[in-house]
């Protein structure tokens, strides 16, 4: 059996590697060894061109993390601790979104691919969460994930990814869910009651979290999504 295509979205940033320092198309690794590891064939869509004519040639679709969306989608001015947006990134993810969800195709947003299937469906977002939350255990220090339970809705299909109604996850993100998109049912929250994860009404499926899924060994969520993109 041929492996699906799973298309994912990646970052365009300055970097360093070998002997050479220039802008990069670039992803962590993590995402793509457990996309092959669940049987799935990763490809990466780097925000140049036009990214969503490709969606039919994809059999699933993985929006990644990466920086803060422009608050101006969704009528608001930054806050002073809104950063590394990146317009081309934005115009080409909102695209993509749009374009997998009129088709179908399976979806899994991670941490920024939440935020913009939000955003996508006319939600907003807490721009700064230890404004709300009072505390920083979202995301603990600049390159440190943090851990936290996150409770899963029951009888969701978060739930039943997981076969539980509670699981600890790494997090790393200062942005979380505010208004909620059409049509999206939240599933998952942390203790502090942020929004840890959502789904979509009515579509095959179509779910997104706000933790970091790719940086665990275990890869539930990654082998539902390539399941999911077989049939």
């Amino acid at each position: 059996m041929s492996r699906p295509v799973i298309g994912i979205t990646c970052y365009v940033e300055p970097a360093k590697f070998t002997v050479w320092e220039m802008t990069t198309a670039l992803l962590p690794y993590n995402y793509i060894d457990h996309v092959a590891r669940a049987g799935g064939q990763p490809v990466i869509l780097p925000p140049a061109g036009e990214p969503a004519t490709l969606v039919g040639r994809l059999d699933g679709l993985i929006l990644a993390g990466g920086g803060d969306i422009d608050p101006a989608r969704y009528g608001q001015a930054p806050h002073e601790q809104t950063g590394y947006i990146r317009q081309f990134r934005d115009d080409a993810e909102f695209e993509l979104v749009r374009a997998a969800l009129e088709r179908g195709i399976p979806f899994l947003g991670v941490c920024r691919g939440l935020q913009v299937l939000n955003v996508s469906l006319g939600g907003s977002l807490r721009q700064h969460l230890p404004d709300t939350v009072g505390h920083r255990g979202h995301a603990p220090a600049p390159g440190h994930f943090g851990r936290m339970p996150v409770r899963l809705a029951s009888g969701s299909r978060t739930a039943k990814v997981f076969n539980s109604e509670t699981v600890d996850v790494a997090h790393y993100h200062h942005q979380a869910i505010d208004r909620l998109g059409a049509g999206l049912t939240v599933t998952a929250h942390a203790e502090d009651g942020t929004i840890e994860a959502v789904e979509l009404e009515n579509h095959p499926f179509a779910l997104a979290v706000q933790w970091h899924p790719e940086a665990d060994d275990e890869g539930a969520l990654f082998e539902a999504l390539v399941r999911q993109s077989r049939s």
